[in-house]
């Protein structure tokens, strides 16, 4: 049984190789002959097509001068340009883009700078800042604080600024 078997698949073997050989040979014999015949024809010129950059690449905003680190929980930060204290619009750097937040009046002594258009809201309280979306309803990022604020010292907010010409 096994010699039957062997012999079987030998002689498929040498039937696949024999088929092989003679296409292998076709193809080389005619090749030369119909190369030397007729010259090949220049390949037809290609248009070049300028293709317009990434939208990505475009919206990449570079960092304001003079701006503030705040880092987040999860390893996030974002920067602020502006002085919280007087300012009436900050420029927030956040995921490659600046967006410009006027100051919303809170009754709660919170600081917060919201843009509708964009849907940005940063919320600072003397202990931490918060950055939601109103697009997605989401906090992009939380425990936010400057080397400053990791050291002891409050937000430096509007609210903050006010208490202390009271005192």
């Amino acid at each position: 049984m096994k010699k039957l078997l062997i012999a079987t698949v030998a002689g498929a073997l040498s039937t696949t190789l024999l088929f092989a050989a003679t296409d292998a040979f076709a193809q080389a014999s005619g090749s030369t002959s119909t190369a030397q015949a007729k010259p090949k024809a220049p390949a037809p010129k290609r248009r070049l097509i300028k293709r317009k950059p990434s939208v990505a690449a475009a919206k990449v905003d570079p960092v304001p001068d003079n701006s503030v680190k705040w880092s987040c929980n999860d390893g996030l930060s974002f920067m602020l340009q502006g002085d919280m204290k007087r300012d009436q619009i900050v420029t927030v750097h956040w995921g490659e883009k600046n967006y410009k937040l006027p100051r919303e009046q809170t009754t709660t002594g919170a600081d917060r700078f919201h843009d509708a258009a964009s849907g940005m809201d940063l919320v600072v309280i003397p202990t931490k800042a918060m950055l939601f979306s109103d697009k997605d309803s989401s906090r992009l990022a939380d425990e936010c604080k400057t080397a400053e604020m990791v050291q002891g010292s409050p937000a430096p907010t509007q609210s903050n600024e006010l208490n202390k010409t009271v005192n």
